[in-house]
């Protein structure tokens, strides 16, 4: 098993990156939060978990190894791939999973693409005695992406196609987190922006 990847960012894409590890460019999926933290030529240690399928071999990356371990966990839920696992971390951090679970709490889950209300209460049993308990000490909810310097509106909207919207549901998205991107303190933060677009593309299906 390849346990992580440790090297400069060699090409970002808007569900992937390219690290160089000896030589050779190794490409890992990641969520939009994990990839907002990567530079272009900088270096980046990502932990990392691979699928073996009959016909592929994809490598995962993760910010932390508590991240990874999660996505681990919660592909031991039934109907639960490593796509909707990566799907789920790119809306919630893994403690904010961690509280959904542990206080029932269904909304949560179905304001990740693909997990509706019969899904998540099939997930809320699967995953109610594997997650553990949040390590954090806050009551915080959604993921809390990394501060981003420039381009916010860019990395949002690649993200959203990345997770498969058409590009007129991510422009509309987009244009609904507009706001709450100005009210923000400092530096809009991608992922807690996509938490909002994601919940504004489900209310409007």
């Amino acid at each position: 098993m390849i346990a992580f990847v440790s090297g400069p960012v060699a090409a970002l894409a808007p569900d992937s990156a390219v690290v160089e590890v000896g030589g050779i460019g190794i490409a890992v999926q990641c969520t939009p939060n994990t990839l907002s933290g990567l530079r272009m030529g900088r270096e980046a240690k990502l932990a990392t978990s691979l699928v073996v399928r009959e016909d592929s071999l994809t490598l995962y990356g993760f910010a932390d190894d508590d991240e990874r371990q999660v996505f681990e966990l919660l592909q031991t839920a039934s109907g639960v791939g490593p796509r909707l696992a990566q799907a789920m971390l790119a809306v919630h951090t893994p403690d904010a999973l961690r509280r959904a679970v542990s206080a029932g709490d269904e909304k949560a889950l179905t304001a990740v693409p693909g997990i509706g209300k019969k899904g998540a209460q099939k997930l809320l049993l699967d995953l109610k005695d594997r997650l553990g308990e949040p390590l954090g000490t806050g009551t915080g909810g959604p993921a809390i992406g990394r501060a981003v310097t420039t381009g916010w509106r860019e990395q949002l909207h690649a993200a959203l196609i990345g997770l498969g919207y058409a590009t007129r549901e991510a422009d509309e998205a987009v244009a609904a987190v507009a706001p709450q991107a100005a009210a923000a303190e400092g530096t809009p933060q991608v992922g807690q922006l996509l938490k909002a677009a994601l919940q504004t593309l489900n209310r409007a299906r």
